[in-house]
């Protein structure tokens, strides 16, 4: 068996302070906040287990008052998120009420390397926000687990929290009895197959996993929770990650990608804007920073177009 931990704080704060700080949205609803910092948590989770040299990026698209929540986890553990909130989130609401109101709700990972080879897309697995008899899933969790079993035919489990202090996780996940399993994909054995929900051993771990309450998850300590629950196992633990190898918050917006952007836009678009507006003004909603654009600053875009050829972003 493989396990992950995960328990983000400075990071996960930062993520809720900007979003806090940006007079045009305020903080998130409670239910959003927990919903996207399970999510952040799983990300790292799933960077981590798979060990990718890129960005991993975790979406939920849907028809209810959240249209979108986005992370993204880059090879280095550097992340962000955000979420796209249009309408009134009731303090209660579950996953199927704020993004999969009329079962239409899509859960996306994204598999982005850092250095591709000519005509290589990113990997895209797509999964609904419902289980094989077309039940709404309301825990995000579930989400996952259904789409690892789909994507690398192993059992996994997984245990996610989140409030405004903590994004933690545990990821517990039965090793492939031969070759190697990734969210990529890979050929996977006969063997692999017929150990789907039937392995004893595993179904012993995957019990003590489950056992792991929300509060016990966001309030004690690895080590206090592996002694919980694995007590009686035999465990060989990695060294956490720590200093500047650890998670921590960082955004990839700049002035350049956003010059790319205008640039794809053509030159008779960015003008209209300019003269509709007298300037080009761009937000990141992941950080809240702001980028501001006037018709010199336009002009010379498009006069050396060259310089800054446009090019095609995963998330935008």
């Amino acid at each position: 068996m493989r396990g992950v931990l995960v328990r983000l704080t400075d990071a996960w704060t930062e993520i809720l302070r900007r979003r806090a700080a940006n007079s045009a949205t305020g903080s998130y609803p409670l239910p959003v906040q927990n919903m996207l910092g399970e999510m952040v948590a799983a990300a790292t989770l799933m960077q981590s287990n798979i060990k990718f040299n890129g960005s991993l990026i975790l979406q939920v698209l849907g028809d209810g008052p959240v249209k979108l929540a986005v992370v993204e986890v880059q090879a280095d553990f550097g992340l962000r998120a955000t979420a796209t909130v249009t309408g009134d989130v009731p303090l209660e609401a579950s996953l199927s009420q704020m993004i999969n109101v009329s079962n239409q709700g899509k859960c996306a990972i994204t598999l982005d390397p850092q250095t591709r080879f000519p005509g290589q897309q990113p990997y895209q697995g797509v999964v609904p926000l419902v289980g094989d008899a077309r039940e709404k899933l309301e825990k995000f969790s579930d989400v996952l687990e259904h789409y690892m079993l789909q994507s690398e035919q192993l059992d996994t489990t997984l245990v996610l929290a989140a409030d405004d202090k903590v994004a933690t996780g545990l990821l517990i996940q039965r090793l492939p009895l031969e070759g190697v399993g990734n969210l990529a994909g890979s050929r996977v054995s006969l063997a692999n197959e017929d150990e789907i929900g039937s392995n004893e051993h595993y179904k012993r771990i995957a019990l003590l996993a489950s056992t792991l309450k929300r509060e016990e998850l966001l309030t004690l300590d690895a080590d206090t929770i592996l002694r919980r629950l694995f007590w009686e196992e035999k465990l060989l633990r990695f060294a956490p990650l720590a200093g500047d190898s650890a998670p921590h918050f960082s955004c990839t917006c700049s002035r350049e990608r956003v010059s790319r952007m205008i640039l794809g836009l053509g030159a008779d678009e960015a003008q209209s804007i300019i003269s509709e507006r007298g300037e080009i003004e761009v937000g990141c909603d992941f950080c809240g920073a702001h980028y501001r654009f006037d018709p010199i600053d336009v002009a010379r875009l498009f006069r050396v177009p060259g310089d800054l050829p446009p090019s095609s972003e995963t998330v935008q």
